[in-house]
């Protein structure tokens, strides 16, 4: 299955919970937890000591608000890219949430994340 097949309405169904986790995680600092929707193929590319430092470490992605605007689907090739207006609840300003999702042995999975 191709996820960019999905209508918006079901492609946000399941991206707006794993976003959600991916705050939650991030601001309780849980690497483990946040990581566990990742594919292997994130997973196998990451540094995770480097990841894990700048995640330990990051005033912006361990408070980040937990109320955030969605601004748009953008589909490419087998992959679904959501973007999200961030705050945080430590830094003034806004930063541009990312998300790209696909399948990985028939699961919906997160190939890419970031907040910048």
């Amino acid at each position: 299955m191709n996820i960019i097949e999905k209508t918006d309405d079901e492609i946000l169904e399941i991206a707006h919970p794993m976003w959600d986790d991916l705050i939650k995680y991030s601001n309780e600092g849980e690497y483990g937890k946040f990581i566990r929707k990742f594919s292997y193929d994130l997973l196998f590319g990451l540094n995770e000591v480097e990841v894990g430092k700048q995640f330990a470490k990051s005033d912006l992605t361990r408070n980040l608000n937990t109320d955030y605007d969605y601004l748009g689907l953008i589909r490419r090739g087998e992959h679904v890219t959501v973007l999200y207006r961030m705050t945080s609840t430590k830094k003034e300003g806004e930063w541009l949430g990312r998300m790209v999702l696909g399948y990985e042995k028939g699961e919906v999975r997160i190939f890419g994340a970031s907040v910048f």
